[in-house]
C-alpha cells in the first residue's frame, strides 16, 4: 500500500533528491544540484512509499499569499499511471489549501498536461522552455 508523508530522515531526504535528478534532470545531461532551487527551505515535501522505497516526490511553496506553486513532480517509471502522481498533488494542494493558498500554478512539461487537466488545472498559456527543448504550459487551479 503505498503511504504519502513528508521525507523527515536525512536518507529519506537524499533519496527524495535522487528520485528528483533521475527523473526530471539526469536525462537531459543536468548536473546533480540542479533538482533543486533556493525555495526548499521554505516548500512543502512530499514522498510516496512502496514499503521503504521512495516512489515518488513533488513539492508546493508558496509565491504570496494567496498563490502558491507545485513543482518537481517525479514518479519512478516502474510506477507511473497507478495513480501516485494524484496522491501526492491531492495531498500537496489539500496542505497548501490549509495554509490560506487561494489557488495553485504550476508549470507542466506537454506530457503531463493530460494529468493536470485530469486533476483540475487549466492551461493558462505558455511556460518557459526548459533546456531549449522542453516546452512547458502554464497552469492553474482554483482551491476555493
Amino acid at each position: 500500500m503505498t503511504k504519502i508523508k513528508e521525507p523527515k530522515t536525512k536518507k529519506e531526504f537524499e533519496d527524495y533528491y535522487r528520485l528528483r535528478w533521475d527523473i526530471l534532470r539526469a536525462p537531459y545531461k543536468q548536473p546533480k544540484g540542479s533538482e533543486k532551487d533556493d525555495l526548499e527551505d521554505k516548500a512543502i515535501h512530499l514522498i510516496a512509499l512502496d514499503n521503504k522505497k521512495i516512489i515518488g516526490v513533488g513539492r508546493g511553496h508558496f509565491n504570496n499569499n494567496e498563490e502558491a506553486q507545485v513543482r518537481y513532480m517525479a514518479i519512478d517509471n516502474k510506477y507511473q499511471g497507478k495513480g501516485i502522481g494524484g496522491m501526492i498533488l491531492d495531498e500537496l494542494e489539500k496542505r497548501l489549501k490549509e495554509k490560506g493558498a487561494r489557488y495553485v500554478v504550476l508549470n507542466a512539461r506537454e506530457t503531463a498536461l493530460n494529468f493536470y487537466k485530469k486533476h483540475g488545472y487549466e492551461v493558462m498559456g505558455e511556460a518557459p522552455t526548459l533546456y531549449g527543448k522542453i516546452k512547458h504550459s502554464k497552469m492553474r487551479k482554483d482551491l476555493r
